[in-house]
């Protein structure tokens, strides 16, 4: 990363308008650098499964997440179950894949688990 680029978790999530540009292939692939842990999915999500050691862990780790996108003015889809939290990360009004995503997940993996 260069020195004057500031890191994904550091960003502010840029609401979209609907249509927005969504990420390149090659954009994507140098953001997903920072997001090692997360799944592409068709060239249309991000995708990641959070384990977690019982479902009281997991609703605590969503609450975060959740207080991020309420901040942030940017929700991911989440599934929590006992033990994991799933979550897919889109720009709705974009139909695919934005920075704004990216920077989302990266606020997500800044959470400890």
């Amino acid at each position: 990363m260069n020195v004057n680029q500031m890191a994904l978790r550091d960003e502010i999530c840029v609401p979209c308008r609907d249509g927005g540009p969504t990420l390149e292939a090659d954009e994507l692939a140098s953001l997903q650098a920072e997001l090692p842990d997360w799944e592409v999915l068709e060239g249309h999500h991000l995708h990641r499964r959070i384990s977690f050691p019982d479902f009281s862990a997991a609703l605590a780790w969503l609450n975060q997440a959740g207080a991020i996108c309420e901040d942030q003015g940017h929700h991911g889809d989440f599934r929590v179950g006992w033990g994991y939290v799933e979550i897919d990360i889109y720009t709705h009004k974009a139909d695919g894949l934005t920075r704004a995503d990216a920077v989302l997940a990266a606020k997500f993996d800044a959470i400890n688990p």
